[in-house]
This record gives C-alpha cells, sequence and structure tokens, in this order.
C-alpha cells in the first residue's frame, strides 16, 4: 500500500508530511479470526471515515480498522500487533483537534476503533459511580447518569458523537471545569490493554486508595501512546433540580474576573459555568449561523455567559442570580443582562458560545488558533499584552477570544489581513502562534489547554516543556511501549 500523510486545509489544499510503503500481508486474516467480520473493515469507503479527522485538515491511510466487541479481543489484537511490530492508533469517535487519531499515511498502522464496545456496564447510584466501555458516547453517559437521577458532568460540543475513552486519553475539558473538574478529576477507576497486550483491571469505585502509584493517571490524557482505554469508572453528582443562566455585558475582561468573584461570593460553588466572549465572536456567530441574535439591544465589546446549577428545585437560584446582578451592575462590573425565563432560551444563549467555532469556519480568512491558558488572575493583562503585540505587528488583525475565564482557558484565535486558507504560506507560517506562545510562556502558562498534542503541537513540546520533562515522559513511553507501536509519532 503507497500513501501519504496530508495535511489538509478547510479548503482542501494538501501538505504533504510524509511517504512510505507498507504492507498488510496475512495479518489482516489474523485480526479477523480474533474480531470476526463485524469487527473488521478493509473497503476504502468504510476506512474513509476513519483517517480523515473531523475538519479535514489531517489525513492518513490504514490497511484496516479494527472494532473490536471486548477487552478480551482488544488485547488479543494488540498481542498480535506487538508480535508482528505493527503499530496502532486508538480512535474514539474522532473528534479532537490535533490530530492524535488519525493514522499516519504510510499504511503500517491499523486503527482500532472501540465503537462497538458501548455498555453501561453498571450504575451505582448510591456510590455515585458509573462503570462503561470505552466507546460509550458522551450525551448517552449524560443520560443514562439523568436516569438514574445523577448527573455526569463532562460536556462539551462533540458530546454527541464523542467517545468516554477518546475524552479520557486526550483529558478533555468542556463548560463545567469551574465546577466539577477536567476529566482526569471525573475518573475513578480504568481498564487499560497495555502494549503487551496484558489487561489492567483498575475498576475501583473508591475515592480512597492510597496504594502506590495512582496509575490511571498516566493514561488519561496521554492520547493512546501507553495503552488503549477499554473502560471506566465514572464519578457521578447529584442531579441540579434547578438551573439558571444569565447572557451579560462586561466592561472589559477585568471587570469580568471580579464578576465571577461577586458570583462566587453569593452563590458559592453553584457557578457551574462562566464563559468570556468578545463581541466579534457574536458577530460571528450571528453572520454565519441561522437562527441566532444578539441576545441584548446594545453591542458591547465584551460579554459573559454564567451557568448556575443547584440540587434544590424553585425559583431560590434563579432569584440568587438576579441580586448577584444587581449587586454586580451597582459596582458597574455588568452593564446589561439578560436571564434566561426556560430551558429553551438558556440553550438558544449557549448555542451562541458553541456555534464560535463553526461560525469561524464560515470566515474566507485564514485563523490561527491557540488553546492556551494562564492562571485566571492574569487573564485580563494576557488578553491585552497580546492584543497589543499583535496589533503592531500585523495591523488589522481581528482577534477572535472566547473560553472558560473561570479556568484560566482562552481559545485566543487570529485572522490576519491579506492571509487565505487557501495559500500554502499562510497555512504553514509561525509568526503568529509564536508570538502568542511566547507571551503565554513569560505568564508560565500552558500553550495547549484541553486539545493535547497529537501531530499538531509535537514542535511547541519540544519548545516550550523543560528538557526534564520531556526526558521523564520518554522514560514513561520506553518503559510502557518499549516496541513503541502505541499511537507512535503523536505528543512525542
Amino acid at each position: 500500500m503507497l500513501a501519504q500523510l496530508s495535511r489538509y486545509n478547510a479548503g482542501g489544499n494538501v501538505m504533504t508530511i510524509s511517504n512510505s510503503t507498507s504492507a498488510a500481508g496475512p495479518l489482516i486474516e489474523r485480526i479477523a479470526a480474533i474480531v470476526g467480520p463485524q469487527g473488521l473493515l478493509t473497503e476504502p469507503r468504510d476506512l474513509e471515515p476513519y483517517v480523515v479527522d473531523w475538519r479535514g485538515i489531517y489525513r492518513g491511510a490504514t490497511p484496516a480498522v479494527v472494532r473490536p466487541a471486548s477487552t478480551e479481543q482488544v488485547a488479543a489484537v494488540v498481542k498480535l500487533c506487538t508480535e508482528t511490530a505493527t503499530p496502532i492508533v486508538p480512535q474514539g469517535g474522532n473528534t479532537g483537534m490535533c490530530g492524535a487519531s488519525v493514522p499516519h499515511a504510510d499504511g503500517s498502522e491499523i486503527v482500532l476503533s472501540l465503537a462497538r464496545m458501548n455498555r453501561v456496564l453498571e450504575v451505582d447510584a448510591l456510590n455515585n459511580t458509573m462503570t462503561v466501555e470505552a466507546g460509550c458516547v458522551l450525551a448517552n453517559i449524560q443520560q443514562a447518569a439523568a436516569e438514574a437521577n445523577r448527573l455526569f458532568p463532562l460536556s462539551l460540543g462533540a458530546e454527541g458523537s464523542c467517545q468516554i475513552g477518546g475524552n479520557l486519553s486526550t483529558n478533555a475539558g468542556g463548560v463545567n471545569v469551574l465546577r466539577y473538574g477536567n476529566a482526569r478529576d471525573l475518573v475513578l477507576g480504568l481498564e487499560v490493554v497495555l502494549p503487551d497486550g496484558g489487561i489492567w483491571n483498575g475498576l475501583r469505585g473508591l475515592r480512597k486508595d492510597n496504594t502506590g502509584y495512582d496509575l490511571k493517571q498516566l493514561f488519561i490524557g496521554a492520547e493512546g501512546t501507553l495503552g488503549i482505554i477499554t473502560a471506566a469508572v465514572l464519578k457521578l453528582f447529584p442531579r441540579p433540580a434547578a438551573t439558571a443562566t444569565a447572557w451579560t455585558a462586561v466592561p472589559h475582561p477585568e471587570a469580568a474576573l471580579e464578576f465571577l468573584a461577586l458570583l462566587r461570593r453569593h452563590c458559592g460553588d453553584r457557578v457551574t459555568a462562566f464563559e468570556l466572549i468578545s463581541r466579534n465572536c457574536l458577530d460571528l456567530v450571528l453572520r454565519h449561523v441561522p437562527g441566532t441574535r444578539d441576545p441584548l439591544a446594545k453591542e458591547r465589546n465584551w460579554y459573559a455567559l454564567v451557568d448556575l446549577s443547584d440540587s434544590h428545585s424553585g425559583h431560590a437560584l434563579r432569584s440568587e442570580l438576579e441580586l448577584a446582578l444587581e449587586a454586580a451592575m451597582e459596582d458597574a462590573l455588568v452593564l446589561d443582562a439578560v436571564v434566561a425565563e426556560n430551558e429553551g432560551q438558556s440553550k438558544a444563549l449557549w448555542r451562541i458560545r458553541e456555534s464560535i467555532p463553526e461560525a469561524a469556519r464560515g470566515e474566507a480568512g485564514m485563523l490561527y488558533r491557540h488553546d492556551i491558558s494562564v492562571a485566571t488572575s492574569r487573564i485580563p493583562a494576557f488578553i491585552e499584552e497580546a492584543r497589543a503585540a499583535l496589533e503592531h505587528r500585523f495591523p488589522g488583525v481581528d482577534v477572535i477570544c472566547f473560553g472558560h475565564l473561570g479556568d484560566g482557558n482562552l481559545h485566543y484565535n487570529a485572522f490576519i489581513p491579506g492571509r487565505s486558507r487557501i495559500a500554502a504560506a499562510a497555512r504553514v507560517a509561525r509568526d503568529v502562534t509564536d508570538l502568542v506562545y511566547d507571551i503565554v510562556q513569560r505568564y508560565h502558562g500552558s500553550f495547549s489547554a484541553e486539545h493535547g498534542i497529537g501531530l499538531a503541537k509535537i514542535e511547541e513540546l519540544r519548545c516550550y516543556k523543560s528538557a526534564i520533562e520531556i526526558e521523564l515522559m520518554r522514560t514513561l513511553k520506553h518503559a510502557i511501549d518499549p516496541g513503541n507501536i502505541m499511537n507512535p509519532g503523536k505528543v512525542l
């Protein structure tokens, strides 16, 4: 099989990354004997959804997509691949942002999809835990929790198609991190198939287990480079009986930060989400997403989208939010606000926030994306310094700034005048990203807050991680996967 690993821009133009040859040989027949005809795809039309990421940026090739139905089948396939030195690309819903779930294009890797392993194995409402297989779609997990009158709080734009194994492998964030934490904070136990085909069964629903290294944390956020997560014990929480949502206009990011502090004083840990959104983000959505409208009558430069939740029913939560808004207006932290009257209005407000990436793709120019984090207290200073630096270097730049202010994570993106996404020079240019990441580094922040490394940010990892951190990561990788068969070429 002859193929090329190609990086595509949204306009369909290709940049070749690598080129080599491989042959599947009798390996596929041996895999078929393990997983059966339903567990193996080899026809090009069937392989297509698995070899390109959802944005069409990364494209690879594979001789086969393996779809095991059990942990034992996963283990048998991995053991066979170890014996034949065949690399494996574990894949969940293929909704990642950095290309970690896409195979290289030399055709040497098989894709191992967990999609058939999609059962909820147990819901223990009294222990507030749920045990699920890795192929469970996130929205289905949320629904299963709701049916048990519980909440699984991980929530993100792709929740209707992303799978929990991928969420854990990338340590997904989402909008509720402020109250509930990242994916790694929502896991009590894992089951993992190791690179030699061994199975580590760590499916324990314990909140206290001080018996040495916390092994599950090695695999969460490792992007499939250390093993394949096949099942997990997840934390559940009381299901909110009441929610309150408000779209607010704030004079500037400093005021938004003070508004968040005020909300916490008034409402405590019931503040579930707090999103900062610049005006040009809203303008993008209004231009490109049908059915959306400006929530407020007057245009403002900055907005904060606030979500509160409580396990107690009634109107008290909305009343507390309104009292907090009144106090914020008296302190000139909020200029205007609208509070959702019902669930439909709340969803409409959240649709604006969740549609920003989609709307940005509707623009013709080249968008440089940055998923960064700095200490929450330094967010306003970072925004101002980065904006000034970009405007000085690239006059007319359009900064698209939005994100999770409460946990310090911003999607700090920029359209540069005169640069087209169909121009090869614009796609490979590093000047915008280097400028932003250098400032992030000075703020002791992260160049990848929630999207991971994958293929997209390997160079940044080498540049901004310390030598000792990278060496420790390489040591772990070599110790656990000495044959380098697990998602090679990703992260490290």
